[in-house]
């Protein structure tokens, strides 16, 4: 009975961990899907690839955040911060735009993940 509690262990932390990296990976891109949709809405033609770098560190502190259970408003401070500072790299914003960025991509994310989430949950309630 031992051995196979023992066996099943590394099996159960693979797994979660795989999980756990793969559902950051799927929250990054859809961070950069929307910082990529909130800089198109305000400085008009730009580039879907620079974006990419917005997405996994906002995500990596929504991680932390949660498991953590630092405050849940020090960590939105914290991930506007550093959408700020990665949408400055990125295009060299001013002040004002900059704000504006920052806001219509938090107001993306806010409205396109809760529809996602409702479709989600609607297709998880379907019968069967």
């Amino acid at each position: 009975m031992l051995s196979l509690v023992a066996v099943s262990q590394p099996a159960t932390l693979q797994a979660t961990t795989l999980s756990v990296i793969a559902t950051w990976l799927l929250f990054a891109a859809f961070l950069s899907l929307t910082a990529f949709i909130a800089a198109r809405n305000l400085l008009g033609d730009v580039s879907l690839s620079p974006h990419a770098i917005v997405g996994p560190p906002v995500a990596a502190i929504a991680f932390l955040v949660a498991t953590f259970e630092f405050s849940p408003l020090l960590g939105l401070l914290a991930a506007l911060a550093v959408d700020a500072v990665a949408f400055r790299y990125i295009h060299g914003l001013n002040r004002r735009l900059l704000a504006g960025v920052v806001v219509i991509h938090f107001t993306v994310s806010v409205i396109l993940g809760a529809i996602l989430f409702s479709l989600i949950a609607l297709i998880g309630s379907a019968p069967v």
